[in-house]
């Protein structure tokens, strides 16, 4: 017997508690985890105590394994290798506040990840905020770690306008100076067409790259002056930030007549887009490559809230980037002593 369809009123009711459904299951698991990471937290914290004092030597730590396994059948994760890696664990964030909430607010295994993946504590922090508040699954972080983010970061800051700093001060920390796209496998040569068709059929993945609260608005999105049609690459909103943000893309090295084009836009969108309450709209050029002096020199009189950015199809060498990371840290070291 056929079963007619809920009433409109009915089917939203039907997504109210479909909606807490979800919500309940998102703080069941999140309990789960803060819980499961503190358990490992004392854990590490006893094994690192009795090692340290002698009261144990690392067969006791077999010898634990070995305890659980009998005690506890079909408990999983507490093998002698799990267990050393608690008390790594513990070792490596005991100084800092006693399981901080960045620590529980991920899973075990992308703890793991960043504990051995990362050399200096500002790199862990960096990885913990960035897969805490991206909501990053495993593999997204491991492909942030494997692109050098932090490295990235710290030695190349975005290049932005001082206009882009006064309308939007924490702009800075939400842009970067390159983006990576690998995943579009786009050969050495392509054309700005390929990097469009790209970014588009990837559109998950480029939102991941640019980072949390980006919305995509559309794609050559028509904006008209003067009786002229034009479109704007790619649009979107910045939740954070509450703007627009219009992307150009150049597939050769940066030119500064682009950045003119850039601001046209920009005028448009806030003249004819933009909405009352939101925040005046913000310019990306992003460029194969481009030469910092260039760069500087252009955005150093513009009056638009814009930056210029790279975009990278091949992972960068982290070796490379991390030999040039110790040397920025050894020059700061440096450049501290002098001033004290």
């Amino acid at each position: 017997m056929s079963q007619s369809a809920p009433q409109p009123g009915v089917v939203d009711t039907f997504d109210e508690i479909t909606a807490l459904i979800e919500t309940a299951r998102k703080r069941a698991f999140q309990a789960v985890n803060t819980a499961l990471i503190e358990l490992y937290w004392q854990i590490g914290e006893t094994l690192s105590r009795k090692l340290e004092r002698a009261e144990w030597g690392d067969g006791v730590v077999d010898q634990l394994a070995r305890h659980i396994a009998e005690t506890q059948p079909g408990l999983r994760g507490f093998t002698r290798r799990n267990l050393f890696r608690m008390r790594q664990f513990y070792e490596t964030y005991r100084d800092g506040p006693t399981v901080s909430a960045l620590l529980t607010q991920i899973p075990w295994t992308q703890n793991l990840l960043i504990l051995s993946q990362c050399k200096r504590p500002e790199e862990r922090g960096f990885y913990l905020r960035m897969a805490s508040q991206g909501k990053w699954s495993s593999r997204e972080l491991e492909r942030q770690l494997k692109t050098a983010l932090f490295e990235r970061v710290v030695l190349n800051p975005p290049k932005v306008s001082a206009p882009l700093t006064q309308t939007h001060g924490s702009a800075v920390d939400v842009f970067r100076d390159s983006y990576i796209v690998e995943f579009l496998g786009l050969p050495e040569t392509h054309a700005e067409a390929d990097l469009h068709r790209g970014l588009l059929h990837r559109l998950k993945d480029f939102l991941i790259e640019l980072g949390r609260d980006f919305c995509f608005v559309g794609s050559e999105y028509p904006l008209q002056v003067g009786g002229r049609d034009f479109a704007l690459d790619l649009l979107f909103f910045h939740r954070g930030l509450n703007c627009l943000v219009a992307f150009e893309l150049k597939v050769g090295r940066y030119e500064p007549e682009y950045l003119g084009k850039l601001t046209f836009y920009l005028e448009a969108l806030d003249r004819d887009v933009r909405k009352p309450h939101e925040q005046p709209s913000i310019g990306v050029l992003l460029c194969a490559s481009k030469d910092d002096e260039v760069v500087e020199y252009s955005l150093s009189r513009t009056l638009s809230p814009a930056l210029i950015a790279e975009y990278q199809t091949q992972l960068p060498d982290k070796k490379v980037l991390r030999a040039k990371l110790h040397e920025f840290y050894l020059q700061n070291a440096g450049d501290d002593e002098g001033e004290a």
